[in-house]
């Protein structure tokens, strides 16, 4: 019997892909170090050129005194907090509830450091400055994530950012900035990434989402603070031996796409233009404020993978690989714009859209 053809198997196999920055294999690595002798010296343990000029180049790019190199996010933000927390003596931190820390990472912040989470906002909402001052826990740290990617990747407004560092400020709490996406906040802002850190104590930002790297992060704050995580990391087992692969491929891909966010962003609104005008569609936000955001479809997840599939067969453009349920008869997905986008022809992409159209206004009148 022949295989029936998943959603992600079109996808794989449409001439084009609109999101990403394309195919995650090892061609990734290879073309960065397409650049490089084979005569540089590896980092080891920690310590190096290859690994010191980067942390003092992406320490400057953020406008913090010192930066350090960690295999992961997960690694260095769970750090991130342990030092705040212990530098306050108060086991405590707050964050929106659907924060990464929260839903992805097995409770590794109550169960390896024994600290507690305060929940703030409604899990629907971006935290704002009344959920802050109406905080009735005492806290060591507050963390935010821009852009909230669980829910569309939504921002607050700089000056509501602005009053939130203020008040924490004057009130003692550290503010951590869960930049996993930071790069991809900055058009929308229209600041620079020091102007967005200057906000925060201590920022994280990640190598292999919008910057398309091997792996790899960046917790950057004050120098005792860097200190500090340092020796968390070597506690954490993230001092490998040589770190270079991902150190490398993240230098990099940040020089050939850190400059390409504004492009990202302009797509990201056209896109959405696009989806909104379908049928039974809508996005969140309704206009981007980033590279990302989230499409919802008011049909069955099973239906709309093979409305989706014949699409992308027809038209030749792989819109995604992958549907969530939303509820009995709703469904979505996220969008997060790279290189790809840039390379599908303007037509094909506008023969796409009137085709899904075109089968979601049949659906609704079966």
């Amino acid at each position: 019997m022949e295989k029936q053809n998943t959603l992600l198997d079109a996808y794989k196999n449409a001439k084009y892909r609109v999101t990403g920055h394309g195919k995650r294999d090892v061609s990734v690595l290879l073309d960065s170090l397409s650049n490089q002798t084979g005569q540089e010296e590896s980092d080891m343990y920690g310590s190096g050129h290859i690994i010191d000029s980067f942390q003092e180049k992406i320490a400057a790019y953020l406008g913090k005194e010192s930066a350090v190199f960690f295999p992961s996010g997960t690694m260095a933000q769970q750090i991130a907090m342990r030092i705040w927390c212990d530098e306050k003596g108060i086991q405590k931190v707050a964050y929106h509830p659907l924060c990464h820390l929260e839903i992805h990472e097995e409770d590794g912040l109550k169960e390896l450091h024994h600290i507690e989470p305060v929940l703030l906002s409604d899990p629907n909402k971006i935290i704002k400055m009344d959920d802050v001052v109406n905080m009735k826990e005492d806290v060591s740290c507050l963390l935010l994530e821009l852009p909230q990617r669980e829910i569309g990747g939504q921002l607050p407004t700089f000056e509501e950012l602005q009053g939130i560092s203020d008040y924490c400020r004057e009130k003692g709490i550290k503010l951590h900035l869960d930049g996993a996406r930071l790069f991809e906040i900055l058009p929308f802002y229209e600041k620079t990434a020091a102007e967005v850190c200057a906000l925060f104590d201590s920022v994280y930002v990640s190598f292999y989402k919008g910057i398309g790297g091997v792996a790899g992060a960046i917790l950057a704050g004050p120098k005792d603070f860097a200190e500090k995580s340092k020796v968390w990391k070597r506690r954490h087992g993230g001092d490998l031996i040589s770190l270079y692969p991902y150190i490398l491929s993240a230098d990099f891909y940040f020089d050939q796409r850190v400059g390409k966010m504004e492009e990202y962003y302009k797509g990201a609104k056209e896109l959405a233009a696009l989806y909104n005008e379908c049928e039974g569609v809508c996005t969140l936000p309704i206009t981007p404020v980033s590279n990302m955001f989230h499409v919802h479809i008011q049909a069955p997840k099973h239906e709309m993978e093979c409305i989706l599939a014949d699409t992308y067969g027809e038209s030749g453009v792989g819109l995604t690989g992958h549907l969530r349920e939303n509820g009995e008869n709703r469904c979505f997905f996220e969008v997060s714009l790279g290189d790809n986008y840039l390379e599908v022809p303007n037509n094909d992409l506008k023969k796409t859209f009137t085709l899904l159209n075109k089968k979601l206004k049949t659906r609704t009148l079966v």
